[in-house]
C-alpha cells in the first residue's frame, strides 16, 4: 500500500506525467482522503527513514490530517499517530537533530498535532505542553540548547491559541463549548508552566537570537486575552517587558532589535486590552506605570522631531495604539455610573496624563499614526457629550481639555508642509488627506455638540485671524492656512445654515448664522479670490455658491463676487476652468433676480467662452480613463461650456431685464450658432465626423440655453417668456429639425435634438406642439434604437402631462404613426443581452405611456375614428404582455394599464360602497364607453385564469406573486365595474375547475370582502396567490 500511495504522489505531482495517469493518480488520491482509509501507510511514508520526496511526504500528511480531523478514529489510532508523531517530532527537532522540516511540511505537521490535542489532550494526552516543552530543552538548559524545538513549541502555542480563542472566527455553539472546555483545562493544569516557560525563553534567548524573543513575546500578547493575568504581570515579566519596550538607539525598524521593541509594546498593549473589572484594570495600569513608558518613548530619539529622518512612525504607530488602548479603558470605565469614588478619582487622573499623548499622536505628520488613535479620541468626546447633555455642564477637569482637542483637530485638518495641490501622481495622497478629512469632520462635530459657543468662537477666530493675516500681507501665509479657513468655513455652515436658512425676516437666523456673515463679509473684503493658488480660487467660488443667501441680503457685494467669478472663468487651469463654469450656474440661479442690470456686462465678458468649437475624441482612448474631476477630454470641456450657456440664458432671462433685451440677447447667443450651424451642415451631410459634431454641440447649446431662459412647468409660479422671446426659441427649435431632417441617420444628432426638445417646452409652451410630428418624424427614424424609442415615449409623456388636453388634437393624428413605429420595435428579436434589457425597457416605457394617456384624460385618443384601427394592436399587446412569463415586471405594469383601461371606461361602481353613484373624476365621466362591459367580459376576464396558467409560470417567484396580486385587483376591478354578470362568471369559471359550493362561496366572500377596506383587499390579494398556488399544485 505504501509504495502505490507513494507512487500516486509522485506521478499526480510531476508536470510531465501523461494527462491520464495523472488523472488516474489524482482520483486515487481523492478516493483515499474521502474514504480515510490509507491514514497507516502514509503515517509510514511520512515517518520513513530513508526520507521520500518533501512532496511525497507533505502529501502523505495531509492524508494523516484529514484522517485525524475528519474520520472520527477510534481512540486507539489516535494514539498510535500521537505515539508516531512525537517520536518522529523527538528524532527531528530534538536538541541533537541537525535537520528540519521545510516552512510548508512543518504548517502542516503542527496542523495535524493541533488537531489531535484538541481530540486527545482532555483524555490521553496531558502530558502535550510538558511534552513539547521538554524538546525544547529541560527547565535548566530550557531554549538555549535546541533552536528547532523552541520554535516548534512556541509555534504550536500559536496555533493553539487560533485554534480554540481567536475571537474572529466563526464558530458552531459546539465547538465554542469544546474550546471553552480546553482553555479551562489548560488554565487549571498547564498555564503557570507555560509562563514560566515563556520567562525562560526571555531571558536565556535574549543574547543569542531575537526572533525567538519577537516570536515569544507576541505569542504572549495572545494568550494574555484569556489566561490568569497574574501570570503574566508580575515584576519578573514586567521587568523584561519594560527593558524591551525601552530599548533606546534602534537605528533600523525593521532590525530585530527593533521588531522585539515593537513587539513588548504591542504585548503591553494586549495586557491593557484584557478584560477586567473596573478597579482592576486602574490598578492594572498603575502598576505597569504606562504613563511612564509611553512618556520615554515619546521622548526616545526615534520619537522626538517629526522633522528628521531618523523618526521613526512604525515605533509611533505601535505607541499610539498602546494609548489608544489605554484611553478606551479610561473611559470605558469613566462611563460606568456605579464606579466608586476612589476608582473614579483614579481613572481622573489617568486621563488626564494620558490626554497629552493621545494628542501627540493624533498631531503625528503620518496619517496612519493619527488614525489610529481617532477611535479612543471619538470616545472621549462622546463621554463628554454624554455627561455635558446628563449633567447639563461638563466637569472642570474635562471642559479644560476641550479647548486642545478642538485647536488639534482643527490644526489636523491643514494640509503638511508636504503636500502639494493638483500635480500628476498626487491623487492617490490627496483622495487618503480627503478621507482623514472626513473623520476629522465627525470629532469636529462631536467637539461643537459639546459647547457650541466655544466651537463657534474658535472657529471665528480661525477664520477672522487668517483673513486678517492675508490682509496685513503677512510674509507667512501661505495657501495651506487660507485652504484650511475656507474649509472650516465649507463646514461652519452645517451649524450655521441649519433649519430656517442662514437669515431670518432680514437677519442673520442665530449667532453662528452671524459669525458667518461676518467671515463672508472678511472674505470678500480681504481680496482673497485674487491669491495666487488654483486650491483657494477654487475653494472662493465653492462658498459663494454654498452662501448665495449671504448675497440675496448683501446685493451691493454680487458685482465683485461676479467679477471674480468672470475672471476665474478665464483660468488658465484647465481644473479651474471647467469647474468655475458649473460653479457660475450654481451661483447665478438663485440671484437671477438680482443681475438684471449687470446683464448685459456679463454676457459681453463671457461672450469668448461661448465658441463651439467640436473636436473628435481622442483615438487612443485616454479620455474614457480619466476621473470626473480630472477628465481633460473635449468631450468634458463641452459638458462643461454648456454650463456657461445655461448662465446665460438665467442672467438673460432675469425679472428685471426688458422683454426687448431678453430678445436682443437670445438673438446675440443663437445668431452666430445659427450661422455655424447653416455653414456646417453641408459638410455633416457628406459624413464629415467633426461636421456632425459640431451640429450635435450647437443643438445641445440651443437646449440648455432654453433651459436657462425658463424654468417653466404647469405646477410652477414662474410664467411663459413673452412672446418676442418665444419667437427666437421656436426659430431655434426649427432650426434644429432642419439639422434633425437632414442628419436623422445620426444617433448622437437625434440624442441632441431629443435634448433640446424636452427643453423647448419651457419656452415654447403650447406652440411646441405644432412641430410635434416633424420631431416624431425626426427623432423616430429608422435606424432608432429601442433605446431612443423609449427615451423618447418618456419625454412625450412629459409633453402629455404639461399639456393635457391641449395635445389631443395632435396626438389624435400622431398617435397611430406613431404607435406603428412602436409595435415595429417591439416586433424586433433581441441579438443579445442589451438588445433584450433595452426591449424590456421599451415594453414598460410603452405601456407607461399608455397609461399616461389614460390618467390625464386622453384615452379617447384611443379610441377616435382615426385611431380605432390601432386600438386591437394595443388590446393584444396588453394581453400578450401580461402572460408574458420571461418578464414579470412588465406583466404586471400591463395589467395595471388594463386596471386603468377598466377604471377609466366601465362607468359607474355597479357593485361597492360607491355602486349607482355618478362617478366624480372627470376622466371617468367624460370617458364612459356604453356596452364596454361586455368587452371587459369578452377580451379581459379571461386573463384571470389565463395568466397563471401560461407555460412556465412560477408561483414561487416573488415576482410571480406580485402578478398575482395584481390579477387579484384586476377581478376587483371588473367585479365593480361589471358587477353581478362577471359573478356569474366567476361561478361558471370555478365550478369548472371541479370547485364544489363551499369552494365556490369561500372564494366569492373573499373577493366581496375586498370592498370592505384595504385590510380586507389585502387579505383577498393573498388569498388569490394561496388559491393559485393550490390549484396549480393539484394539477401540475
Amino acid at each position: 500500500m505504501e509504495a502505490q500511495v507513494e507512487n500516486a504522489i509522485e506521478i499526480a505531482s510531476n508536470p510531465t506525467s501523461s494527462q491520464a495517469l495523472r488523472g488516474q493518480a489524482i482520483e486515487f488520491l481523492s478516493r483515499l482522503r474521502t474514504e480515510g482509509s490509507a491514514w497507516q501507510a502514509c503515517l509510514a511514508l511520512f515517518t520513513r527513514n530513508p526520507r521520500p520526496s518533501d512532496s511525497v511526504r507533505h502529501a502523505s500528511l495531509d492524508l494523516v490530517s484529514n484522517a485525524v480531523q475528519e474520520h472520527r478514529l477510534d481512540a486507539q489510532s489516535l494514539v498510535y499517530i500521537k505515539d508516531t508523531m512525537m517520536g518522529y517530532v523527538r528524532q527531528t527537532y530534538g536538541p541533537a537533530s541537525s535537520a528540519t522540516d521545510p516552512n510548508y511540511i512543518q504548517n502542516k505537521l503542527l496542523q495535524t498535532i493541533i488537531y489531535l490535542f484538541v481530540t486527545l489532550y482532555p483524555t490521553t494526552w496531558q502530558s502535550f505542553f510538558d511534552d513539547f516543552r521538554a524538546i525544547a530543552g529541560d527547565q535548566a538548559a530550557s531554549g538555549n540548547v535546541n533552536t528547532a524545538g523552541t520554535i516548534l513549541y512556541l509555534r504550536l502555542l500559536k496555533q493553539i491559541h487560533d485554534e480554540i480563542a481567536d475571537q474572529l472566527i466563526s464558530r458552531s455553539e459546539d465547538e465554542k463549548k469544546r474550546h471553552q472546555d480546553l482553555k479551562d483545562m489548560i488554565r487549571n493544569q498547564d498555564a503557570q508552566k507555560i509562563s514560566l516557560s515563556w520567562q525562560e525563553i526571555l531571558a536565556k534567548w535574549r543574547e543569542t537570537d531575537l526572533s525567538i524573543i519577537e516570536m515569544c513575546l507576541k505569542t504572549i500578547g495572545r494568550w494574555v486575552s484569556w489566561t490568569d493575568i497574574n501570570l503574566i504581570v508580575n515584576e519578573s515579566m514586567i521587568s523584561i517587558f519594560l527593558e524591551m519596550a525601552g530599548q533606546q538607539g534602534i537605528s533600523t525598524p525593521d532590525s530585530p532589535e527593533g521588531r522585539v521593541r515593537d513587539a513588548a509594546i504591542d504585548t503591553f498593549s494586549e495586557i491593557v486590552g484584557k478584560k477586567m473589572n473596573p478597579a482592576e484594570k486602574i490598578e492594572l495600569i498603575l502598576f505597569l506605570n504606562l504613563a511612564n513608558i509611553v512618556a520615554q518613548l515619546i521622548g526616545s530619539p526615534a520619537l522626538a522631531d517629526f522633522n528628521t529622518p531618523e523618526y521613526d512612525n512604525d515605533l509611533a504607530e505601535t505607541v499610539a495604539k498602546l494609548v489608544n488602548n489605554i484611553m478606551f479603558d479610561i473611559v470605558k470605565i469613566l462611563e460606568n455610573d456605579s464606579l466608586a469614588d476612589q476608582t473614579r478619582q483614579r481613572a481622573d487622573e489617568l486621563i488626564r496624563l494620558f490626554m497629552p499623548f493621545l494628542l501627540r499622536f493624533f498631531a503625528d505628520q503620518y496619517d496612519e499614526v493619527c488614525s489610529t488613535v481617532i477611535p479612543s479620541l471619538t470616545d472621549v468626546l462622546t463621554f463628554f457629550r454624554k455627561l455635558q447633555k446628563k449633567t447639563g455642564t461638563l466637569p472642570t477637569q474635562y471642559s479644560q481639555m476641550l479647548p486642545p482637542v478642538l485647536d488639534a483637530i482643527i490644526a489636523k485638518m491643514k494640509y503638511d508642509e508636504t503636500a502639494s495641490w493638483g500635480e500628476d501622481g498626487e491623487q492617490t495622497d490627496e483622495a487618503e488627506f480627503q478621507e482623514l478629512r472626513k473623520r476629522l469632520h465627525v470629532l469636529q462635530q462631536a467637539a461643537a455638540a459639546i459647547d457650541e459657543p466655544f466651537y463657534i468662537e474658535t472657529l471665528s477666530r480661525v477664520v477672522g485671524n487668517t483673513f486678517q493675516r492675508l490682509v496685513s500681507a503677512d510674509p507667512s501665509l501661505n495657501w495651506r492656512d487660507l485652504d484650511l479657513a475656507l474649509y472650516e468655513m465649507f463646514l461652519f455652515g452645517e451649524l450655521a445654515v441649519r433649519n430656517q436658512g442662514l437669515y431670518a425676516k432680514r437677519e442673520p437666523s442665530s449667532v453662528a448664522a452671524q459669525r458667518l456673515v461676518e467671515m463672508m463679509s472678511s472674505m470678500l473684503e480681504s481680496g482673497l479670490s485674487n491669491f495666487p493658488h488654483p486650491a483657494i480660487q477654487l475653494q472662493y467660488m465653492e462658498i459663494c455658491v454654498r452662501y448665495y443667501q449671504f448675497f440675496e441680503q448683501n446685493s451691493q457685494l454680487i458685482p465683485k463676487a461676479l467679477e471674480d467669478f468672470v475672471r476665474l472663468t478665464h483660468h488658465n487651469h484647465v481644473k479651474i476652468r471647467s469647474r468655475s463654469w458649473y460653479l457660475f450656474l450654481r451661483f447665478v440661479k438663485p440671484l437671477r433676480a438680482q443681475l438684471g442690470n449687470v446683464s448685459q456686462d456679463i454676457i459681453q465678458a463671457i461672450g469668448d467662452l461661448l465658441t463651439i468649437k467640436a473636436e473628435l475624441p481622442n483615438e487612443s482612448g485616454d479620455d474614457d480613463m480619466s476621473s470626473d474631476e480630472e477628465d481633460k477630454s473635449a468631450d468634458a470641456a463641452f459638458t462643461a461650456q454648456l454650463y456657461l450657456f445655461e448662465v446665460v440664458g438665467c442672467i438673460a432671462s432675469s425679472p428685471t431685464v426688458s422683454s426687448d433685451n431678453k430678445k436682443h440677447y437670445a438673438q446675440t447667443i443663437m445668431q452666430p450658432l445659427f450661422a455655424d450651424m447653416e455653414q456646417t451642415l453641408s459638410q455633416a451631410r457628406n459624413g464629415d465626423e467633426r461636421a456632425t459634431l459640431q451640429i450635435h454641440h450647437i443643438i445641445m447649446a440651443l437646449g440648455t440655453l432654453a433651459r436657462g431662459y425658463s424654468d417653466w412647468t404647469p405646477s410652477s409660479t414662474s410664467t411663459l417668456p413673452s412672446t418676442e422671446v418665444s419667437d427666437e426659441f421656436y426659430k431655434a427649435s426649427e432650426a434644429i429639425l432642419v439639422a434633425l431632417d437632414s442628419l436623422n441617420s445620426s444617433m448622437e444628432i437625434r440624442s441632441a435634438a431629443r435634448f433640446a426638445f424636452s427643453r423647448m417646452i419651457s419656452v415654447l409652451g403650447t406652440r411646441l406642439l405644432q412641430q410635434l410630428p416633424a420631431w416624431i418624424d425626426g427623432l423616430l427614424s429608422h435606424s432608432s434604437t429601442m433605446d431612443e424609442f423609449g427615451t423618447f415615449l418618456k419625454v412625450l409623456g412629459q409633453v402629455i402631462y404639461t399639456f393635457k388636453s391641449e395635445s389631443a388634437g395632435v396626438l389624435d393624428t400622431l398617435l397611430t404613426p406613431l404607435l406603428q413605429r412602436v409595435f415595429t420595435a417591439l416586433g424586433e428579436t433581441p441579438s443579445g443581452t442589451d438588445d433584450e434589457i433595452q426591449l424590456a425597457e421599451l415594453r414598460r416605457e410603452y405601456l407607461n405611456f399608455i397609461s399616461i394617456l389614460l390618467s390625464h384624460g386622453l384615452g379617447s385618443v384611443l379610441i377616435s375614428d382615426t385611431n380605432s384601427s390601432t386600438f386591437q394592436t394595443i388590446i393584444s399587446s396588453l394581453d400578450t404582455f401580461s402572460r408574458d412569463t420571461t418578464d414579470y415586471p412588465t406583466a404586471r405594469l400591463a395589467i395595471s394599464v388594463i386596471i386603468r383601461m377598466i377604471s377609466t371606461w366601465g362607468g359607474s361602481d355597479k357593485i361597492g360602497p360607491r355602486a349607482s353613484q355618478t362617478p366624480t373624476s372627470p376622466i371617468t365621466s367624460q370617458n364612459t364607453i356604453p356596452g364596454f362591459d361586455t368587452f371587459v367580459l369578452d377580451r379581459f376576464a379571461p386573463l384571470v385564469w389565463s395568466i397563471p396558467g401560461s407555460p412556465g409560470f412560477m408561483t414561487k417567484d416573488a415576482q410571480a406573486k406580485q402578478v398575482l396580486q395584481e390579477t387579484a385587483s384586476l377581478q376587483t376591478e371588473i367585479v365593480k365595474r361589471v358587477g353581478e354578470p362577471y359573478v356569474e362568471r366567476l361561478k361558471q369559471d370555478l365550478a369548472g375547475m371541479r370547485m364544489d359550493g363551499s369552494m365556490q362561496d369561500q372564494y366569492l366572500a373573499s373577493l366581496a370582502g375586498a370592498f370592505e377596506g384595504q385590510k380586507k383587499e389585502k387579505e383577498w390579494r393573498t388569498f388569490f396567490v394561496q388559491f393559485v398556488e393550490r390549484l396549480l399544485s393539484a394539477t401540475g
